[in-house]
């Protein structure tokens, strides 16, 4: 019989390969130490390429919002609901459905609620029954993958019980008193609690083959520490470092700009827990002196941003208001002596502080005359504005040291830069956070970094080394202090391809009424992006091939409330980020955008805001969410079909050549 085409790999060897690889084949050999070992893995390999591709999970712009974050991720966007629905299809009421799905996404709190609702009696059988209906999920969503990948998943406890759950059918004559028996025992022995916990969590893993967060898990939001905690720990993930991400990296790294803004961030919106609580970071001398400093100020401008469900105390509002306030004015400082040491940066415009009329309470910014919202600047001496006081100083050094011995920040900076960049292409896609600097013609922008000029992708691969150098480097010379500088330059420089804007105008935001001089206007990119043509060139300058490519990315919100649509340029542009962050929710008028890239296709997943664990474990309530159709394939997606195909195809090259090598009597088996 002979195989269709489509199945078969090019096994054909060059004996002049052979030869040149020699001394590589030799090295091979040693994992490989027979033909028959060889066989056997090229045979395996040769079974991987067909069965159907992994499941991608995007998300982008997760700002700190843990809960909504982990229900997404626990829900898989809707898979799980989805293959439940597939695989039970009317056998099983809505409801019923519904209560699978719940059991899944939150295993414990579900089986608590259970055993509140149901007698003791009445229990064995709900365990018999939902036992049988969770293997028949996991045993659907592990079919993608090979028994020896599924293995290794397993949780340690159950690993034989749930191998063999999963391979026998229960539907089976000779079998059925056998699963039977296996389910009936973890039930009598009590392990059942333990059991489902067990398989939900496997579902989850299962699901999602790979998950990609396009960038900004830091700021706004109370618990990115917390996220963070979730993806150290995720079995496959890659990041898109965001501005958000590279300004905590620059902090983590001894910038004390960064570590002024990741302050008065967290300040900004109540959420100085996560720097106390989440990382260990001393704040206690910055309110001491806040207090000191403005006792007789209620600091307007600078009241905190509060989530009505996190309600604060008078007290406790005034506080960090002043806060607030005193690490804003110390950052406007620190800003200056980075501006003034880098001409090159090009940032002159945000030297503000000398600009400011004392007696009249104005300020003279472009040439015109703006009044200040707040004239009260005990700590800015009019004749040397930008000099800190010894005070201002003394915070200064003990928030850097504070930022710089966290253990725990240490641990979540190696996690980022162990399984991130500034940009990722992966199966025709082409993913970063937030832009490419262009020119208004819509060709790259060169941008000088250190006096040489950079563009497209080798832009990216310079910005991505120096973040590296900033954090790792251990010679603190000059190459090392400029890496340390432009990681702040890239949070609010107007070249930064994670920033592209004309400037960032936190001082206008905080003491200028006039909405014109707090305007940010946007680099080129956000004008062009929806053109296919310039879409179709940046693809090409980062090398993404295949009839269906894409740029995913976020960083800026859809404006979804505003009939704005995430999908632009014909199909060539994805942009993810719909407001995961409760901040930006009543601008974009959703809670968020994720994609999901399966063996058929790409699906959007649209969300309304997420409520809580509690609605969602005793109510079923899920998380709303609209799913869009982008793209399908007209056939399956196997794993030939992507770049892990093509490198199991590469060793299945060198394999063969291996066996060569044996046969020929090249290498002694």
């Amino acid at each position: 019989m002979t195989m269709p085409h489509e199945f078969i790999t090019d096994n054909t060897v060059s004996q002049e390969q052979v030869q040149h690889d020699l001394k590589y084949l030799q090295l091979l050999s040693r994992s490989f130490p027979t033909i028959a070992a060889a066989s056997t893995e090229i045979i395996n390999l040769e079974a991987i390429l067909n069965l159907p591709k992994g499941t991608e999970h995007f998300l982008a712009d997760l700002h700190g919002e843990y809960e909504a974050f982990q229900h997404v991720l626990r829900n898989t966007s809707g898979t799980i609901k989805r293959k439940v629905r597939e695989i039970f299809g009317d056998t099983l009421c809505r409801q019923k459905q519904k209560e699978i799905c719940t059991l899944i996404y939150y295993p414990e709190q579900k089986l608590e609620l259970v055993k509140e609702e149901h007698q003791e009696e009445e229990l064995s059988d709900w365990y018999f029954t939902t036992i049988n209906h969770l293997v028949m999920v996991c045993r659907n969503v592990s079919s993608k993958y090979t028994r020896s990948k599924v293995r290794k998943a397993l949780p340690d406890d159950f690993s034989y019980i749930i191998q063999e759950l999963l391979h026998e059918n229960a539907m089976e004559p000779n079998k059925q008193a056998y699963v039977d028996v296996i389910v009936r025992t973890i039930i009598s022995t009590d392990r059942a609690d333990d059991f489902i916990v067990a398989i939900c969590m496997l579902i989850q893993r299962l699901v999602i083959d790979h998950l990609h967060i396009l960038g900004d898990v830091f700021d706004r939001g109370p618990s990115p520490d917390k996220i963070m905690d979730i993806l150290c720990n995720y079995h496959n993930f890659d990041i898109q470092w965001g501005n958000h991400d590279i300004l905590w990296m620059g902090a983590a790294s001894g910038n004390d700009c960064c570590i002024a803004n990741v302050v008065r961030l967290a300040l900004r919106y109540a959420n100085q827990s996560v720097l106390e609580d989440g990382y260990g970071i001393n704040i206690l001398p910055l309110a001491t002196f806040a207090m000191e400093t403005y006792a007789d100020d209620e600091c307007i401008q600078f009241l905190p941003s509060i989530d009505e469900e996190r309600p604060l105390s008078k007290k406790n509002i005034k506080l960090i208001a002043q806060m607030h306030k005193a690490i804003s004015i110390i950052q406007f400082k620190l800003e200056a002596q980075t501006i003034k040491q880098h001409p090159d940066f090009d940032m002159d415009n945000r030297l503000l502080l000398h600009r400011i009329d004392f007696e009249h309470g104005t300020i003279d910014i472009d040439g015109k005359k703006y009044r200040l919202t707040d004239t009260h600047f005990p700590t800015v001496n009019p004749q040397n504005p930008y000099a800190l006081s010894k005070e201002e100083k003394e915070i200064v050094t003990k928030l850097h040291n504070s930022f710089t011995s966290s253990e725990k920040l240490k641990r979540h900076m190696l996690c980022l830069f162990r399984n991130g960049c500034i940009y990722t292409v992966m199966n025709s896609n082409l993913l970063y956070h937030a832009s490419i600097p262009l020119n208004e013609d819509g060709t790259l922008k060169d941008v000088i970094i250190d006096g040489m000029p950079y563009k497209g992708e080798e832009l990216f691969k310079k910005v991505g080394a120096l973040l590296r150098e900033a954090y790792f480097s251990s010679t603190k010379d000059e190459h090392h202090k400029y890496a340390l500088d432009y990681t702040w330059y890239l949070w609010c420089g107007k070249n930064s391809p994670v920033f592209d804007k004309d400037k960032m105008a936190t001082f206008e935001r905080y003491f200028i009424q006039d909405k014109e001089a707090q305007k940010e206007t946007k680099g080129y990119y956000y004008m062009l992006r929806d053109r296919e043509d310039v879409c179709d060139m940046i693809l090409d300058e980062f090398g993404v091939t295949g009839s269906h490519r894409h740029i995913i990315n976020g960083h800026v919100p859809v404006r979804t409330i505003e009939g704005e649509q995430p999908i632009k340029a014909n199909g060539k542009m994805m942009v993810i980020d719909g407001g995961f962050s409760k901040a930006y929710q009543p601008t974009t008028g959703i809670a968020g955008y994720t994609l999901v890239y399966h063996s058929r296709g790409f699906q959007l997943v649209q969300h309304e805001p997420y409520t809580s664990i509690e609605q969602a474990v005793r109510e079923g309530h899920d998380i709303k969410s609209t799913t869009q159709i982008v793209e399908m394939s007209s056939r399956r997606m196997m794993v030939k079909d992507t770049d892990k195909g093509k490198e199991i195809k590469a060793q299945i090259a060198d394999l063969n050549n291996l066996l060569y090598a044996y046969r020929s009597g090249l290498i002694q088996s």
